[in-house]
């Protein structure tokens, strides 16, 4: 049976997520249509995008407050569409800002609500939780220990694992690929973030972390790996103003973070979805971060967990050395580092912490999982239905 499916990732790794999920269901039902918000990838596994992720991505408070008006307005068009397209079930992918006025939107409406990669209500915004469980009909978490996080409520929740596991082991089976590492010394990778407000605050610091390292180890070598060309481009901009003749050669690689993880020796990785990934490539690293003054201030009084990188959370202790805002100092960073790309207890320690970690994200086939998932819930409202 012909079933139409609203899908809203509003951000590019949640689009990328998304598609694997929605090719699979499509797999196994060719007949569905989707339709909603995405991009490059959710476009490709054949949805019809209304709006680019592109657009809806945003990072801080203030910028979300220049745009109110846009995202007002897509908000309003899709409750529109779903009052004209009356979809079976709405997908929504991370993005809580959004999404879960989203989904309360859809449950008023009487649609079935499918949460994927689950707010990180658990970290702050704890009050979310309830009214999760009110509006959202099936949760589908990424982290094993946030089903616990909604014990005590009615909401259906299913550990899918995640969705970096199968991509991480793919890309650790496949031959080695060349990369222009400008030296023959330890290799360093420099991962600066997926959001250009995140390069523009977050590379200098890493650069001259890396420029502390360089004079220890002169023989390092340093990659920044840029998720996408505009990523690249935002690179390229911040690098073009930090000062020039006494750092280290650094490349430039778009488009190969696994790769550059998989072959580093070690890395300074934004806080985020990265530091999962660097953590499934098996490669040590510092998680660096800084934001604006006004979102840090917030967001310090606001978070309930005790560390910012997602891989110490998961390991519930502070596997990685973190700097964050007025911490990222070049030095401190530098010194972490160092002996994370010597053979010796710190590195073998980290080493170890890591593999427990990607233990714990799931031996599952995290896409299939999460498709099934999906089959699942739009089945059972057919079942309720024909009651």
């Amino acid at each position: 049976m012909s079933r139409s499916l609203l899908v809203v990732a509003g951000e590019i790794s949640g689009d990328q997520h998304a598609a694997r999920v929605v090719k699979s269901v499509r797999d196994q039902c060719p007949d569905w249509t989707f339709w909603g918000i995405g991009g490059d990838g959710l476009q490709a596994a054949g949805v019809e995008c209304l709006y680019d992720s592109r657009d809806m991505a945003v990072l801080g408070l203030s910028e979300v407050l220049r745009r109110f008006s846009f995202f007002r307005r897509v908000f309003h068009h899709l409750c529109r569409e779903m009052d004209r397209r009356r979809p079976d079930a709405v997908l929504l992918v991370d993005y809580p800002g959004f999404n879960l006025r989203l989904a309360r939107a859809a449950h008023a409406r009487g649609i079935k609500v499918i949460y994927y990669i689950c707010p990180q209500v658990w970290a702050w915004h704890r009050s979310r939780i309830a009214r999760m469980a009110q509006w959202v009909d099936r949760l589908l978490v990424i982290f094993p220990f946030e089903v616990e996080v909604f014990a005590g409520t009615d909401l259906h929740v299913d550990f899918v694992g995640h969705p970096l596991v199968d991509q991480a082991r793919v890309a650790l089976a496949a031959p080695l690929q060349e990369l222009p590492w400008p030296a023959a010394g330890p290799r360093v990778a420099l991962l600066p973030g997926s959001r250009r407000q995140e390069v523009e605050r977050i590379l200098p610091p890493m650069w001259a972390a890396a420029r502390e390292l360089a004079r220890t180890q002169p023989a390092a070598a340093f990659i920044i790996a840029a998720p996408s060309p505009a990523i690249a481009e935002a690179v390229a901009r911040v690098q073009a103003t930090l000062p020039a003749g006494d750092g280290p050669p650094v490349a430039v690689v778009t488009g190969q973070t696994r790769e550059v993880l998989r072959q580093a020796r070690g890395a300074m990785v934004a806080s985020g979805t990265a530091t999962i990934e660097t953590a499934l490539m098996g490669c040590p690293f510092i998680v660096v971060y800084k934001t604006a003054t006004l979102t840090y201030w917030f967001g310090k009084r606001l978070i309930r967990v005790p560390y910012l990188g997602m891989v110490n959370i998961v390991a519930q202790r502070l596997l990685c050395p973190e700097f964050l805002q007025h911490d990222a100092q070049p030095a401190p960073m530098a010194a972490a580092l160092a002996p994370l790309l010597a053979d010796g207890p710190v590195r073998e320690a980290m080493i170890e912490g890591l593999r427990e970690v990607a233990a714990a994200l799931g031996e599952m086939d995290p896409v299939t999982a999460a498709a099934d998932s999906v089959l699942r819930a739009v089945d059972s409202r057919t079942a309720n239905e024909r009651q």
